[in-house]
């Protein structure tokens, strides 16, 4: 037999290393595929936002409380029970603008309740501001109820949600002639007392006064004065913060007052939005 050649011996050990290193692949790229892989890693958790807290609820202004007053006049006129928007206004917190004195300033001799004046002459604003007192009997509660007497205002101009003075018009209706009708009081904001001595906040039938001096560019006649009233909202007993008595029968508007916890009265001037003076129910002196 022929001894194989130095090239002959070559490519013999050049050919199995050749197929040393295909048989070496093909068996790690089949062993990669067949083996087991490792699992995927968990996705990290995603943490919920906290939840936001509730929106605190806004005071009701001057169109809430006359929207809320007019649901009660609706039920009360119509003999159904009061709606459930009615009592969930208990508790509520409001801020009532009263405009007063639109047509302008009074005279000295004037006895309206709410009412103002200005010198020119000293630059002086005077106001006052006197609450009317109801006895209990008026809106309908008998001696068993836990009132005996109620101070407050009425609100003028119930059918409006602006808190300025209406513009000034000229009236539809001739002078001489006798208008259709005559605007009545309708709806009124008022703290109910059990004892005079729940009273004492109310400056002992003192009225709410002020004398400040003021610029003249600073006054507007046309745009009178501005009460404002905060405070809570409370039915009391009574459950219902409106209440509704029809005094003329079926066939009057009903007249309703809507019972609160009165905290501040504020005078403002309308143009600016300015207070003018500020009193504390609870503790005036």
């Amino acid at each position: 037999m022929p001894e194989p050649s130095v090239r002959t011996s070559r490519l013999a050990i050049a050919g199995g290393l050749l197929a040393t290193l295909v048989v070496g692949g093909t068996a790690f790229f089949v062993g990669r595929n067949t083996a087991p892989q490792p699992a995927p890693a968990p996705p990290a958790p995603i943490e919920a936002p906290p939840p936001a807290p509730p929106e605190p609820k806004r005071a009701l202004d001057r169109a809430d409380l006359i929207a809320l007053a007019g649901q009660a006049a609706d039920a009360f006129a119509s003999g159904i029970e009061m709606p459930e928007s009615v009592a969930k206004a208990n508790g509520r917190r409001f801020s009532l603008a009263i405009p007063f004195g639109c047509s302008g300033p009074s005279d000295a001799a004037d006895t309206r309740p709410m009412r103002w004046r200005y010198d020119a002459e000293e630059q002086t604003l005077r106001a006052s501001i006197v609450p009317v007192a109801w006895q209990e009997s008026e809106w309908g509660l008998d001696e068993q109820a836990a009132a005996m007497t109620a101070k407050g205002f009425w609100i003028d101009r119930p059918w409006s949600s602006s808190e300025n003075c209406p513009p000034l018009v000229d009236s539809p209706v001739p002078p001489d002639e006798e208008a259709i009708a005559r605007p009545g009081q309708t709806l009124a904001i008022a703290q109910f007392f059990a004892t005079d001595a729940d009273r004492i906040g109310w400056r002992d039938g003192r009225p709410f006064e002020v004398v400040k001096r003021i610029a003249p560019d600073r006054i507007d006649d046309r745009q009178g004065m501005r009460l404002r009233v905060s405070g809570r909202v409370d039915g009391g007993r009574r459950g219902a913060p409106v209440r509704c008595v029809q005094p003329g029968g079926v066939d009057q508007r009903p007249i309703c007052v809507i019972t609160v916890q009165m905290e501040e009265v504020r005078l403002e001037l309308p143009s600016s939005g300015e207070t003018l003076a500020t009193w504390p129910v609870d503790h005036s002196r």
